[in-house]
C-alpha cells in the first residue's frame, strides 16, 4: 500500500480517530462517582463561582487547550472547510500530547466570517487555558487573532503565523552565525506574501534584521510602494520604494531566501545569484521552492538549506514550537503569548542545537552525525530535551514581561517538566540532584569511546561528577575535538604515566589467585577494567563504570576481584529500576546470581531495599514465586519461605517484605487485603525479588517490552566500592544516568 492507503487505514482503525478522553481520578467506586458528580461537585462549583481563578486548582482548564479552524487554509489542501479538516485538528492535539503533555480538544467551526468566528472563540473562554488557531486564510487570521487576543484573557496563538517564524528564526540566528553575518546586515527575500511570510518577516524584524533591508514578492513579483492601494494593510508593511521586478531580481546579491509559496519556482542560476554564504529556507511543503539537492548543488559547500520536509537536513517543523510554546505559556497562566515570549523560544532553540546530541535522537534520524553546522541549525523535532529549554524560557519570559499570572521556580520547573515525560526522568532527577551537590571522582573505563567521551562532557558540564577517562589520550582529546565537545577532561593514559603502584596493589590482592607481578603490571597497563577497579580500590577514583563494549560477566570480573563485596556483603547482586507512568519497581537479581540459596536472596533483597531508599522510595519488598504463602511446597518455594524467615527474624531489617507470592499478588493491592490480609505489605509491592537468575531477566525485560516500562539500570549493589557495569550498546544518557546512581553510592560510602 501507498502512503495515502496506510493513512487512510491508521485513522479509520478501530477506535476511529486519533484521540480519547481519559479519566484522571479513580471513577471505580459509588463515592468516587459521587465525588466526581453529584453532589461532591457542588463544593467545587460553588468555590469557582466565588473565585473564578479556582477553575485553574479544580478542573483541567490550566492543562487544556482548544485547536480551533475553520478549515479555510489547510496546508497543501487549501480551503476544504471544517468537517474535512478535523484530521489535522486531532493531528495537532496529538503532538500537543506527545510532546508538552498538553490535553486539546479540538474544535472545528463552520463559520467563514470573521466577526462570527471571533464570538465563537471568545465565548469558549471559560473552558480553555489557552487557544491555537490553525490552518484560517490571510489575511483574514491576522484580524481574528488580533481581536481574540484583545478580548480574551488566555494566550490566543495562530500557528500558521507564528510557528514558522519562531523555528526558521531560530534557524536564522544560527545559519547568520556560521556564516559570520550579522542580523542587521542581512538583505532578505521572501517569496510568498501570506499569513506565515508575512509573520515571519515580522518575527526576523523582532530578532534584530532591518525592515528595509526586507524584500518581499508575491505572485506578481516584488511588492513595491507603486502598488499602492492594491495592497492589504498587511502587505503594505513590506512593500519597497524600489523598482518592480521577479522573484530572480530580488535574490540578486541577497543573503538569505525565505520560501514561503509553491514548489519550483527558484532556479540554480538565482541561488548562484546569490552573495557569498547564501541561506537558503525553502519551506514550501510537500515540494520545495528548489529541492535540497539542486540548492546545494548550485553552490557547492557555502550554502546553508534548510526546507519543510523531514527526509533532508535543516527541517523547520512547526513541532518544535507550539508544544513548548504553550506548555510555558500555561504553566505561569499566562495571559497572552507576547514577542518576549517567541524570541525567548527561538533563542533557546538556537542554542540547543549548539549542544551534543543524545544518541535516541541520532537514532531516530537514521544514526546520521548530528553536530552544529551547515547540516545542523536547529535541534530536530524528536529531541525530547526541546521542552525542557523552550518551555522554560517561555515561561520566564512570560514572568519578566508581565503577562504570567503566577511564578515559578526555574530549578523546580525543570524537574516538574521531566516528570510529564514519564517517572523514569522524575527518579533521576532525585539521584541526579545528590550527585550534583557533591561530585565525585568517577573513572570510565572505555574512555576512548566516543559514547563514554560524551557522557564525560556531560558530566562535567552539569556537575554530576569529576571524570575520568581511562586510554590513550591522544585518541581520546582528537575523539572530543571531533565531535565539537570543549572540555579538558581528566585523563589517565598508562603510556604517559607510571602504573607501579597501580601494579603492585593488584599484585598483593591476587597474588595467592595465580596472578606474577609481571601480569599484574599487565593487565592495569592493558586492561582498563582492572586499572579502574585498583584506582577505585586504593581511593584514587570514588567510582567506576564499565561494561559499554564488553559482555557483562566478562566486565564484572576484574571489579568483583579487586574491589570485591562490602564488609557486611557476601553476594553482588544486578538491579533494574522499572518506571510505569505511575508508579517504580526494583527488580532483582537481574544479571549475577544464577542459582541463589536462602541466603543469597535475603542478602540481595536487603541490598534492594537500601537501593531504594537512595532514590527516596520507602520500599516494600516482595518475595515472587509461583506459590502463595505455601500454596506450592517443594524444595524451590522451601528456599523462598527461608530467606523470609531469615528476614523477619533479623533486627536489622527495617522495611516491609513478604512471601513467597506470586507477581499479580505482590503488585495488585486487592489481592492482597482482600485474601492475605496477613501479609507484611501494607500497600503494593516496589521491590521484587525473583527466585533466580533466569526468572528476573525474563521478568524485567517483558515489564520493558510488554508493560511498556523504561529500565534503568542495571545496577551493581553488595560491592564495597561503588562500581556499576553498563549494558553492551547503553546511550548516553544511560552512562549519565548510572554514573549519577554511583556519585550517589560513593557520597554515602
Amino acid at each position: 500500500m501507498g502512503l495515502d492507503d496506510d493513512a487512510r487505514e491508521y485513522h479509520r482503525r478501530d477506535p476511529p480517530g486519533k484521540i480519547e478522553i481519559a479519566t484522571t481520578k479513580p471513577t471505580n467506586t459509588q463515592r468516587d462517582l459521587s465525588l466526581a458528580y453529584s453532589p461532591g461537585v457542588a463544593a467545587p462549583c460553588l468555590d469557582i463561582d466565588d473565585d473564578p481563578d479556582q477553575a485553574y486548582n479544580y478542573t483541567a482548564k490550566s492543562n487544556l487547550v482548544g485547536v480551533v479552524s475553520n478549515g479555510s487554509a489547510v496546508l497543501g489542501l487549501g480551503d476544504i472547510g471544517a468537517q474535512a479538516s478535523k484530521p489535522v485538528m486531532e493531528g495537532k492535539g496529538v503532538l500537543f500530547k506527545r510532546f508538552a503533555d498538553i490535553d486539546v480538544f479540538d474544535i472545528e467551526l463552520e463559520l467563514d466570517d470573521p466577526d462570527a468566528l471571533v464570538e465563537t472563540v471568545a465565548a469558549m473562554e471559560p473552558t480553555f487555558g489557552g487557544i491555537n488557531l490553525e490552518d484560517i486564510k490571510a489575511p483574514e487570521c491576522f484580524e481574528i487573532e488580533r481581536r481574540l487576543g484583545e478580548r480574551m484573557d488566555i494566550p490566543v496563538f495562530h500557528d500558521d503565523q507564528h510557528g514558522t517564524a519562531i523555528i526558521s528564526g531560530a534557524a536564522l540566528l544560527n545559519a547568520a552565525d556560521i556564516t559570520g553575518k550579522s542580523l542587521d546586515e542581512l538583505d532578505i527575500v521572501f517569496s510568498g506574501a501570506g499569513a506565515s511570510a508575512l509573520a515571519t518577516a515580522q518575527f526576523y524584524v523582532s530578532l534584530g534584521a532591518e525592515e528595509s533591508n526586507i524584500t518581499m514578492c508575491d505572485s506578481s513579483g516584488i511588492i513595491t510602494t507603486d502598488r499602492g492601494d492594491e495592497l492589504n494593510e498587511y502587505k503594505q508593511q513590506f512593500a519597497r520604494d524600489v523598482d518592480d521586478g521577479s522573484l530572480a531580481d530580488a535574490m540578486e546579491d541577497a543573503d538569505v531566501f525565505v520560501g514561503l509559496s509553491v514548489g519550483g519556482i527558484v532556479s540554480q542560476e538565482m541561488v548562484q545569484s546569490m552573495a557569498d554564504n547564501p541561506i537558503i529556507f525553502a519551506m514550501a511543503n510537500p515540494d520545495p521552492e528548489i529541492s535540497y539537492e539542486d540548492a546545494k548543488a548550485a553552490r557547492e559547500d557555502d550554502v546553508i538549506v534548510a526546507t519543510g520536509r523531514s527526509d533532508y537536513p535543516n527541517m523547520v517543523n512547526n513541532v518544535l514550537g507550539f508544544p513548548f510554546i504553550f506548555r510555558g505559556a500555561l504553566d505561569v497562566r499566562a495571559t497572552d503569548i507576547n514577542e518576549e515570549m517567541k524570541r525567548a523560544a527561538a533563542m533557546a532553540l538556537a542554542d540547543l542545537a549548539k549542544q551534543d546530541v543524545p544518541d535516541a535522537v541520532v537514532k531516530a534520524y537514521g544514526d546520521q552525525p548530528l553536530q552544529f553546522g551547515p547540516d545542523y541549525v536547529i535541534p530536530k523535532p524528536l529531541d525530547p530535551r526541546v521542552l525542557f529549554e523552550v518551555a522554560p524560557a517561555v515561561a520566564e519570559a512570560a514572568v519578566e514581561s508581565g503577562v504570567a499570572r503566577t511564578e515559578i521556580d526555574i530549578e523546580t520547573y525543570a524537574e516538574t517538566l521531566e516528570a510529564r515525560l514519564g517517572k523514569s526522568r522524575e527518579m533521576m532527577r532525585v539521584v541526579l540532584n545528590k550527585a550534583k551537590s557533591d561530585p565525585k571522582r568517577l573513572a570510565l573505563a572505555e574512555g576512548t569511546d566516543e559514547k563514554m567521551i560524551r557522557a564525560a562532557y556531560q558530566l562535567e558540564e552539569e556537575g554530576i561528577a569529576e571524570p575520568i577517562l581511562l586510554g590513550d589520550h591522544e585518541e581520546i582529546t582528537r575523539i572530543a575535538s571531533q565531535l565539537g565537545l570543549s572540555f579538558e577532561p581528566e585523563v589517565v593514559d598508562p603510556a604517559e604515566r607510571s602504573l607501579d603502584a597501580y601494579a603492585d596493589r593488584l599484585y598483593e590482592l591476587r597474588r595467592r589467585k595465580g596472578i606474577t607481578r609481571g601480569e599484574a603490571a599487565e593487565l592495569v597497563e592493558k586492561d582498563t577494567n582492572y586499572l579502574g577497579s585498583v584506582m577505585v580500590e586504593m581511593g584514587d577514583a570514588d567510582a567506576m563504570l564499565t561494561g559499554l563494549t564488553h559482555h557483562y560477566p566478562s566486565a564484572l570480573r576484574p571489579p568483583l576481584q579487586v574491589i570485591g563485596t562490602a564488609e557486611d556483603a557476601d553476594y553482588a547482586a544486578g538491579v533494574y529500576l522499572m518506571t510505569f507512568k505511575n508508579k517504580v519497581v526494583f527488580c532483582a537479581d537481574t544479571t549475577v546470581n544464577q542459582d541463589p540459596d536462602a541466603e543469597v536472596l535475603a542478602e540481595v533483597t536487603k541490598h534492594t531495599a537500601e537501593l531504594a531508599r537512595s532514590f527516596n522510595v520507602e520500599p516494600r519488598a516482595a518475595m515472587l514465586s509461583y506459590s502463595n504463602f505455601g500454596s506450592v511446597r517443594n524444595e524451590s518455594t522451601a528456599t523462598i519461605r527461608q530467606a523470609v524467615s531469615d528476614l523477619h527474624s533479623d533486627s536489622a531489617v527495617d522495611f516491609a517484605v513478604d512471601g513467597e507470592m506470586q507477581a499479580d499478588t505482590a503488585v495488585v493491592e486487592e489481592i492482597i487485603d482482600n485474601t492475605y490480609g496477613f501479609s507484611e505489605l501494607d500497600g503494593p509491592a516496589n521491590v521484587l525479588i525473583f527466585p533466580n537468575l533466569e526468572s528476573g531477566n525474563i521478568g524485567y525485560k517483558l515489564l520493558q517490552r510488554l508493560g511498556g516500562a523504561e529500565a534503568i539500570g542495571p545496577m551493581l549493589v553488595g560491592m564495597d566500592k561503588p562500581v556499576h557495569v553498563l549494558q553492551r550498546g547503553d546511550e548516553v544518557k544511560d552512562i549519565v544516568n548510572l554514573a549519577g546512581v554511583a556519585v550517589v553510592d560513593a557520597q554515602q560510602e
